[in-house]
């Protein structure tokens, strides 16, 4: 894994967190839990999507934009399920 692979996920994963959470009004967390959710998730989303769908590793000499595309929407699905999942059990906890 290279470190621009995962700094690219975990920001991908804040922004992923904080759409999830203007979309999502009634499991928001604020812009704080938003991004730390989405972090989190994009930091763990990225690494399983990529293993599991064996997307390509930013790495190497060139830049390759397909890898790059493909590190952001991992890392902002991963951002915004994790969101979702917290934000959900914090509203049954709530109850």
């Amino acid at each position: 894994m290279d470190i621009v692979t995962l700094i690219i996920q975990l920001v991908s994963g804040a922004v992923g967190g904080n759409i999830a959470g203007s979309l999502l009004k009634n499991i928001s967390l604020g812009t704080l839990g938003n991004s730390l959710a989405g972090i989190v998730g994009g930091g763990l989303g990225g690494q399983i999507l990529g293993h599991l769908l064996n997307l390509p590793a930013i790495g190497g000499g060139a830049i390759d934009p397909m890898a790059i595309l493909t590190q952001v929407l991992s890392g902002g699905v991963g951002g915004g399920v994790t969101l979702a999942i917290v934000g959900l059990l914090r509203s049954m906890v709530a109850r």
